[in-house]
């Protein structure tokens, strides 16, 4: 194949990031990485391309390691459990993956050790005394995720090593306030211990090179943005061991304790696929890898950029006897619901439990995630869209279209493909656009514009039924049975043409279509023609390619969400105290018990109520915001604190005296402080 910069390549090896094998997969990986790589996999294959696509787990590194702990399990019993789920969610979507391996295989752990002794027998790295956290009542070195302090930036208590997930600052361990470990509790000491490092700094020069002049018109400019970044920083010696006791072992003398920290090892994976791949099949897995012929492309989410780019390349460059990636087409981020996703706060659509809750409907959600993929900017996944998709877009216009067109030959020519006897100008107009949309397809998909490659693929569809409708084929039979015959072998041949170009991003459908148009499945080189069905060939039985998503289904999917919000909610810790003040500034807050007399809403506000308030020593005028939380009628008569001695305020047009205290829920509720039996009105809080 010839790729937009004009080199010629004979084959293609796709890698897909290996997903932790900790959790299983959500619909921000799929729309980041999966979906995107299957697409341009599958399409890759239907023009007769040679092309292998690598997946796996990674199963190493110490994210398993807590969740083992959580577990009170071991870390092989973690990844046993999550590959298999991992696994099976990617087959039961259609991901067309020629091997998913994992890094916990023996031909893994002989890989990359293999490649680390290459380095280092070469001189390709250097070793480095540090200091690190040691937990010295458990008897040894922490990860970052094992230490625990108070954050430095907002207080929080429970920061980890590496970041404080209440703020979301980026630390360093040594930056915690009272650091402790997460295994024993106990204060850790730093201690001195040796690793290896890759001089990053040594292959400055040939990245500015290879990216900043080699890829500055071919890469993603989100992509090419962060390694330039990356690059005009300055990189430093990166540390490829770590003391750690799961995971690949350093394969030298005086390494005891320590492997191969996790981002030097998990991009090998891509190369033990293919050695597993090539012991299954028996085929040559070093052309895949090591020809000049080859092109490499790397699918990625936006967090794995620098890695691949810069780190694995130059790794590969140090090895000395690999390709290097040709392009490395990364996405930005998925949203659900206007929130970040977070799988430690279940705030995500998990693929295994989309697949029992929807089946048959893995097109659906391939669909819905390519048409809203985050290509070049951060994206968001709601059920709304989702179901309106589905309706709007899939049922209404394809597989409306669709049906139409076989149940109409079913009706006028029992299931016989009609002959085209006379083509009208418009005819000829549909034909010639028919031909048009292969390549414009084709071209979207090159440049890893897979959104506009799905748009093109529907406006073939919408052209389809555009001309069905605007022929009218019902109101023309019986009298033009030769029109309403051409009509429908055209309209049959753009069903045809729909079955091969819909393939990469709608397998299932694709092949339900071939199968009701009783036709083996084509290739890409037969699209664009109008004479794929012959005459008389005999179509099968119409059947629904989609189905209406309804209301209640979509009901039940936000229900799961809202329950995932109060649990986190009801989880996440209070705030911290503010700074201390003295009794004297306290004692200057004058707090009454009031009753309110009366309420109304602010006009033309939403949080905003009126309220007259008895407080005992005269009676007033307040302005709450407590209109999302209270109905008028409901808190008159209702007893409540009130800070008498608060400077009146102007609140829309309404001066305001006073402030009614409440108290803020974890999620954002309001409810009165309120005495808990009848007290007189003036009574003092104290």
């Amino acid at each position: 194949m010839e790729t937009s910069s004009g080199k010629k390549f004979k084959r293609t090896t796709i890698t897909s990031a290996l997903p932790y094998a900790n959790g299983p997969i959500h619909i921000g990986h799929l729309a980041g990485v999966y979906i995107p790589a299957d697409i341009y996999a599958r399409y890759l294959r239907s023009r007769g391309e040679e092309v292998i696509f690598i997946g796996g787990s990674d199963e190493h590194g110490v994210p398993i390691t807590i969740k083992a702990r959580n577990e009170g399990t071991s870390p092989q019993q973690v990844v046993d459990k999550y590959h298999e789920i991992i696994k099976k969610s990617f087959e039961e979507l259609g991901i067309s993956f020629d091997i998913y391996s994992r890094t916990s295989l023996p031909i893994h752990h002989e890989t990359a050790s293999a490649f680390f002794r290459k380095l280092y027998e070469d001189g390709k790295l250097i070793e480095k005394v540090t200091q690190q956290y040691y937990d010295e009542k458990a008897g040894q070195f922490l990860a970052d995720r094992y230490i625990v302090g108070t954050c430095p930036h907002c207080g929080f208590e429970k920061a980890y090593g590496d970041q404080c997930e209440k703020c979301g600052t980026s630390l360093n361990a040594t930056d915690l306030i009272e650091p402790r470990s997460a295994l024993s509790g106990s204060k850790p000491v730093l201690k001195d211990t040796k690793h290896w490092f890759l001089p990053l700094d040594q292959y400055e020069a040939w990245l500015r090179e290879w990216i900043l002049e080699g890829h500055k018109d071919d890469w993603k400019t989100n992509v090419y943005g962060q390694c330039k970044s990356w690059i005009d920083l300055g990189l430093q010696p990166r540390a490829v061991t770590r003391d750690l006791e799961w995971g690949v072992k350093v394969p030298i003398e005086g390494a005891e304790g320590k492997v191969l920290y996790v981002w030097f090892d998990a991009p090998i994976g891509y190369i033990s696929a293919t050695r597993h791949w090539a012991q299954l099949t028996g085929g040559d897995w070093e052309k895949w890898w090591k020809s000049p012929d080859t092109r490499l492309i790397h699918f990625i989410g936006k967090d794995n950029i620098v890695f691949h780019c810069i780190i694995f390349p130059a790794m590969l460059k140090a090895e000395g006897s690999y390709i290097l990636p040709d392009n490395v087409p990364a996405n930005e981020f998925l949203n659900l619901e206007g929130d970040k996703i977070s799988t430690s706060r279940n705030w995500a659509v998990w693929l295994h439990e989309y697949l029992e809750d929807f089946p048959g409907k893995q097109d659906v959600l391939r669909y819905v995630l390519c048409a809203n993929a985050p290509e070049t900017k951060d994206n968001d996944f709601t059920w709304k869209d989702f179901q309106a998709r589905n309706n709007n877009e899939l049922l209404a216009i394809l597989g409306n279209f669709v049906n139409r067109t076989v149940v109409l030959t079913h009706k006028y020519f029992s299931g016989q493909v009609p002959p085209a006897t006379h083509l009208m100008p418009d005819d000829e107009a549909l034909v010639a656009e028919l031909a048009s949309f292969p390549q414009r397809i084709a071209s979207s998909i090159d440049n890893f514009r897979f959104r506009e490659a799905l748009n093109e693929m529907m406006n073939l569809a919408r052209l389809g039924n555009k001309y069905l409708t605007d022929n009218e084929p019902w109101k023309k039979w019986p009298a033009e049975t030769d029109r309403v015959a051409t009509v429908l072998n055209l309209s049959l041949q753009i069903c045809a043409n729909l079955a091969i170009l819909a393939e990469p991003f709608l397998p299932f459908t694709s092949g339900r279509l071939f199968r009701i148009l009783n036709l083996q499945p084509l290739r890409w080189a037969s699209a664009g023609n109008a004479y794929l069905l012959s005459a008389g060939h005999l179509l099968n039985q119409p059947e629904f390619l989609f189905s209406k998503i309804e209301d209640e289904q979509i009901q039940k999917q936000l229900d799961k969400l809202e329950a995932a919000r109060k649990a986190n909610l009801m989880k996440a810790p209070a705030a911290p105290a503010k700074q201390d003040i003295d009794y004297e500034a306290f004692a200057r807050m004058d707090i009454r018990i009031g009753t309110i007399l009366e309420a109304e809403k602010v006009p033309k506000t939403k949080k905003l109520l009126r309220l007259k308030v008895d407080t005992g020593i005269d009676t007033r005028t307040i302005v709450s915001g407590i209109a999302e939380y209270y109905n008028p009628e409901e808190i008159v008569g209702r007893q409540v604190c009130v800070l008498v001695n608060l400077a009146p305020r102007n609140i829309k047009g309404i001066e305001s005296r006073g402030m009614i205290l409440m108290a803020e829920d974890r999620d954002g509720t309001l409810r009165f402080v309120s005495p808990e039996a009848h007290i007189n009105n003036g009574s003092e809080v104290k």
